[in-house]
């Protein structure tokens, strides 16, 4: 399947500049973390963290790039041009490991259209877009 290819803008940079060096990072809430004892993480990337606003401070955080399935429907009919092709396709939703709250979209590369496992385990792989080379994150399952 084509992926589209993002253009970068202020806010995303920085996450599209690590996909590039095959490498997956997520915001950081700095304060979230400090005061709660637990990791904050968020993406998509916000201009504030989700939980406390503007009284946050966030960073770039370098995650493990594992996670699993937390739901996932088939497309059937897409409005975007360039995927009608290949429909029908896969869109899932990948939870992290590291905070069930960072959630990514993947089409699951390699996984038969209506075949998802629920739950299963998964891990980041990187694929080059045609358009202007940009890599993005996809998902793969891991194991059976």
């Amino acid at each position: 399947m084509p992926k589209q290819s993002p253009v970068p803008d202020e806010l995303t940079q920085p996450f599209f500049d690590a996909c590039n060096e095959d490498r997956l990072v997520v915001q950081r809430c700095n304060e979230c973390t400090e005061r709660d004892g637990l990791l904050m993480l968020q993406h998509p990337p916000m201009e504030e963290c989700r939980r406390c606003g503007p009284h946050g401070t966030l960073e770039w955080h370098e995650v493990s790039g594992r996670g699993r399935i937390q739901s996932y429907v088939t497309m059937y009919d897409t409005p975007v041009a360039s995927l009608q092709e290949d429909q029908p396709f896969n869109i899932a939703v990948i939870e992290l490991w590291e905070d069930k709250n960072a959630l990514f979209l993947s089409h699951l590369p390699g996984t038969p259209v209506r075949e998802v496992p629920m739950g299963a385990e998964v891990r980041v792989v990187f694929e080059e877009t045609p358009a202007n080379g940009q890599k993005v994150a996809e998902w793969e399952v891991v194991g059976d």
